[in-house]
């Protein structure tokens, strides 16, 4: 009996030993890290001046997280995980209704759109942004809406965001797709047959039949998306002031790596990250006992 209870454990012991040096580990030292005074001094010289909470104090006690930083994390993800489960959703019904070989076709295509690094896109959403050749701009200014240069969409705090948040959401739709899609194709056809039978309208039986079936699978996609979308860094950091010269747009990872690797406040950039960390944390663990009780609906 004990035998059989330690044989998982033992077989697992491999991938835990990879895990716990690939993810712990880095854990624990950004963890120490977070309560230095670290700077480039330290780093040269390979001391330590340990400073206990300050890092954490002065973090909490500043009010640039509190009108800034966080509203900037917690804002925008909010608005594309909505925007993203919005879209994806859309696409998912819409691929549903397409015979197999175009429901194939269609599924590909928009694929590539996840396929695409982040950095590439960013840059893309860039170019056609650009305040005098970009498309936007040309193609306004040539229907007389602006004259060509006047707008530079990337100064202002909430037309920078709403680039992002396109930026994101045409990265991420396509993954909620795929999955909502999958999950539409389980639901049984004759359902919906009775409910258009019964007169129920197409918005009728969205709400009545999909929603309550797919209610674990969009679940699983807000909470994954939430998840994405807070620790979003290169669709910010490489879009034109989002590298630090705009503190405005700051968000949570952006601030940690400015304050460490363009000030050289080490500590102080890893207390940030590690305020990051929890935040998902928290998010990980209700997303873990959202599939718990998935599993147990299941059963």
């Amino acid at each position: 009996m004990t035998r059989q209870r330690w044989l998982p454990w033992l077989l697992l012991a491999p991938m835990l030993t990879v895990f716990a040096v690939l993810l712990f580990w880095p854990i624990i030292r950004v963890v120490n890290l977070s309560l230095q005074d670290y700077g480039l001094k330290q780093l040269l010289k390979g001391e330590t001046n340990y400073v206990g909470l300050a890092n954490y104090k002065a973090i909490l006690g500043d009010s640039f997280i509190w009108t800034t930083v966080l509203p900037n994390t917690v804002v925008f993800a909010l608005v594309c995980v909505v925007l993203t489960m919005i879209l994806g959703t859309i696409v998912a019904l819409l691929l549903n209704n397409l015979s197999p070989l175009w429901r194939t076709v269609c599924a590909m295509a928009i694929m590539v759109a996840w396929a695409i690094p982040s950095v590439t896109g960013t840059y893309v959403f860039v170019w056609l942004f650009e305040p005098l050749n970009g498309l936007v701009s040309t193609f306004l200014s040539q229907v007389g809406l602006i004259d060509a240069g006047s707008i530079n969409w990337f100064t202002g705090r909430i037309t920078f965001f709403m680039i992002a948040a396109a930026n994101v959401v045409y990265h991420g739709f396509p993954f909620i797709a795929i999955t909502v899609l999958a999950g539409l194709m389980s639901v049984p056809k004759e359902l919906y047959e009775a409910a258009e039978i019964d007169g129920a309208t197409a918005w009728q039986r969205f709400w009545r039949i999909t929603v309550p079936m797919l209610k674990p699978v969009f679940a699983v996609c807000a909470i994954l998306s939430t998840i994405w979308d807070f620790k979003v860094f290169n669709q910010i950091y490489l879009m034109p002031g989002g590298d630090g010269a705009n503190k405005d747009v700051y968000n949570l990872g952006v601030w940690s790596y400015v304050e460490s690797f363009g000030q050289g406040r080490y500590g102080f950039g890893a207390a940030i990250a590690v305020l990051l960390t929890l935040i998902l944390l928290v998010i990980t663990v209700i997303y873990m006992r959202t599939l718990f009780k998935e599993d147990d609906s299941l059963q």
